[in-house]
């Protein structure tokens, strides 16, 4: 018996590597092509060029190779969002202010409870709205990502909510600035909106520096700020997924994932000024084509027919969700004095 597993052991890395290998080869054409079309991105080029290529491609269906898709679209999924928070300064983060947290702290709230009262209404499956719902109120493809790491939802959800997330950082993008000008918010204001109300930071980038003035710095802020809300999102999702499962003792690591903790960590490191301002660049472009990496792997993963029986629904909540989220936001401006 010790000599099986001795030689499963050694038969692992070989198991892994092919699909694995795959995985890598898709994830980096999908970062050429994010670079050339950021708003895009690289994540969800990923994602498309993976389910595409499994669709035409006959033997990158060979069960041979799903061990290394899995192995992208889990552990190099958790290793991703490990590597993304040392991109996080804490310091950044109290310098928000108060000002800003009630429109953070409020967009949320209607971004989950939307997705769950309106999902719901819609009949959309838990984990997709779960997904849509963290997406729309965190982070885009980052939170779910996170989140994907705890509820291990199907890869078909996973593509649509990431679907559905662009879609509309794309008509963000190009309807949030000159509804910007034609309300006329300041910069500082239009930085606070598109940051609480788009998803992916390539896409909050783009708008609020094509609105001018200080609104991308502001706005990029914001966003990581925002992005501390991973945290306990993922902590009470892990704690409701283990429950759900009868746990009767709940171990912390079923509630608190290791590479939450390792998140928290790298945040912390980059705060405290050990991690050199030199090496964000290379860790921001590491982490990113990490995540793309996994999800190559989960589109490597994906039948296309799967997602087809989901229909419209999942589109139309995050259609939803998007009009609230980015009209809650500005209501709580105009509330609090920032607009």
């Amino acid at each position: 018996m010790l000599t099986e597993t001795l030689r499963t052991q050694e038969q692992a890395p070989l198991r892994v590597a092919p699909g694995l290998a795959v995985a890598l080869v898709i994830a980096a054409v999908a970062t050429a092509l994010g670079t050339l079309l950021p708003v895009v991105g690289g994540p969800v080029f990923g994602i498309v060029l993976g389910a595409v290529a499994a669709a035409f491609v006959p033997w990158l269906r060979r069960p041979a190779l799903s061990a290394g898709y899995a192995i992208a679209s889990k552990q190099v999924l958790q290793l991703s969002i490990v590597v993304l928070g040392t991109g996080l300064s804490l310091r950044q983060v109290v310098q928000v202010g108060v000002d800003s947290l009630p429109v953070m702290l409020g967009t949320l709230a209607v971004a989950l409870g939307g997705a769950w009262l309106l999902g719901r209404l819609l009949k959309v499956g838990g984990d997709t709205r779960t997904l849509i719902g963290v997406g729309t109120g965190i982070c885009g493809a980052s939170a779910i990502a996170a989140t994907t790491a705890v509820i291990k939802p199907k890869d078909t959800e996973v593509a649509y909510a990431i679907g559905t997330i662009f879609v509309f950082n794309i008509a963000a993008v190009l309807l949030f600035p000159p509804i910007g000008h034609m309300l006329g918010m300041s910069p500082h204001a239009f930085g606070l909106w598109s940051g609480t109300a788009v998803n992916d930071t390539s896409s909050v980038v783009a708008a609020a520096y094509a609105y001018g003035g200080d609104a991308g710095p502001y706005a990029i802020v914001v966003k990581l700020t925002r992005t501390l809300m991973i945290i306990p999102i993922v902590i009470a999702l892990a704690y409701l997924r283990a429950r759900k499962a009868d746990v009767t003792r709940l171990p912390w690591r079923r509630i608190v994932p290791l590479f939450l903790v390792g998140f928290v960590l790298a945040a912390g490191l980059d705060s405290l000024g050990l991690i050199p301002a030199a090496w964000h660049p290379a860790l921001s472009t590491l982490g990113a084509f990490l995540i793309t990496t996994a999800l190559s792997g989960i589109g490597l993963s994906l039948r296309l027919a799967d997602m087809r029986k989901a229909g419209h629904r999942p589109l139309l909540l995050g259609a939803l969700l998007w009009i609230l989220v980015a009209g809650s936001s500005l209501g709580l401006q105009s509330l609090t004095g920032t607009m």
